[in-house]
């Protein structure tokens, strides 16, 4: 059953805090909470691999979570770091990134909840930081795939739940075996930075579906050979998505 998300914004001296008051059980959110410094200080923290500099899985009073600090990739990092334009609040990597979390959870989709996130601005620029909550004792598509623990039934389990969010329109900016969690028969999509709700359509779905296909090549499903990926792997998983796309 979906669980609506309590958002409440909250003023700092330099920008915003937008958090999920049931979450926190508290009137006010700590920007502290935000600073990996402040957990390994307490000995709450333990850095993740992946992505740009990864997240940080930190033991708050509120429940682990996942903090993740927003940093640019390719050649436009060399210039502005960990900078981005500011336009308004709602537009932040952050708040947008929030407030579509918050949409997905309450469709009853499952993405990890949303807990908090700040943007801070300086001038025409910001940076900006999420909390999500910690999908607990859940491997990553590319850790199974390394393990070779990806079968027919992982691939159709994980087709079934794109087609879940392709269906209600969640367009996810990179779909990649990184972003995908399970444990056990459950599947979760992470990491909807950049990413939308929009109108059906099939030019966008199977972007996404490439995408993801490209990084299991990328990560090793090409040791076996394309041919066994997908055959194995592949065929299963987009059968899977076809069902669940018409049902």
């Amino acid at each position: 059953m979906a669980v609506m998300t309590q958002a409440q914004v909250q003023a700092t001296p330099d920008g915003a805090i937008v958090f999920d008051a049931d979450a926190i059980a508290q009137a006010a959110f700590d920007p502290d909470w935000f600073d990996p410094d402040h957990w390994r200080a307490r000995d709450a923290a333990q850095a993740t691999a992946g992505g740009r500099g990864g997240a940080v899985f930190v033991a708050a009073p509120f429940g682990n979570c996942a903090l993740r600090h927003y940093r640019r990739g390719g050649m436009v990092a060399r210039i502005l770091g960990d900078r981005y334009w500011w336009t308004q609040a709602e537009r932040t990597r952050s708040f947008a990134e929030f407030r579509l979390l918050a949409a997905l959870r309450d469709e009853g989709l499952p993405v990890p909840p949303p807990v908090a996130a700040r943007y801070r601005r300086s001038g025409m620029t910001y940076r900006a930081d999420i909390l999500t909550r910690r999908i607990e004792n859940a491997s990553t598509l590319a850790e199974l795939l390394v393990l070779d623990k990806v079968d027919v039934a992982v691939a159709t389990r994980v087709g079934t739940t794109i087609a879940k969010f392709h269906r209600q329109g969640a367009y996810h900016a990179d779909l990649n075996a990184h972003n995908v969690l399970l444990r056990d028969a459950d599947v979760w999509l992470i990491d909807f930075d950049r990413g939308d709700l929009r109108a059906s359509a099939r030019k966008w779905q199977q972007a996404n579906l490439a995408r993801l296909k490209r990084s299991l090549l990328k990560l090793g499903a090409a040791r076996a050979g394309a041919a066994n990926l997908e055959h194995a792997i592949w065929q299963p998983l987009m059968a899977a998505w076809e069902r669940g796309m018409a049902s």
